[in-house]
């Protein structure tokens, strides 16, 4: 007599679903996005402060574990109200697989829009790009 053991991750998923971001009972789309701004801006502002600005002082090596803790920040700040993702892949994906795409356009547009904020403002008005270039001459190791 051989019975196969049941999947426990299919038993879970038939059981629980496939949890997806959706917005919370009375939060608006307009609120939505403007959560997923703030969140995705902090996210990115964060990593470049800590990781892409090349006179990061003090900070060097702390990046990744300064960014895990604004992204769990983040989530306990609005993962009730939006979801916390910060990512559209984070939501492309359940989604996808659930076939449940509700409020999910959120998830691109305020992620889109609060990277590309830090990104930019960061970018033109705190990262400062005071080294030249080196001249043609002078670079190494071209021929």
């Amino acid at each position: 007599m051989s019975s196969n053991p049941p999947n426990i991750w299919a038993l879970l998923l038939s059981t629980l679903g496939t949890p997806v971001h959706t917005l919370a009972s009375g939060i608006s789309y307009t609120q939505g996005i403007i959560w997923e701004i703030i969140l995705t801006f902090s996210l990115l502002f964060t990593v470049y402060a800590t990781m892409v600005d090349p006179k990061k002082g003090s900070l060097d090596g702390l990046g990744p574990l300064l960014t895990g803790f604004v992204v769990g920040a983040n989530i306990l700040a609005g993962g009730a109200f939006s979801g916390a993702s910060m990512n559209p892949a984070r939501s492309f994906g359940p989604a996808l697989v659930s076939g449940n795409w509700t409020d999910h356009w959120v998830y691109w547009v305020g992620p889109l829009i609060g990277g590309g904020l830090a990104g930019f403002i960061y970018e033109n008005v705190l990262i400062d790009r005071s080294d030249a270039p080196l001249a043609d001459d002078e670079q190494p190791f071209l021929n």
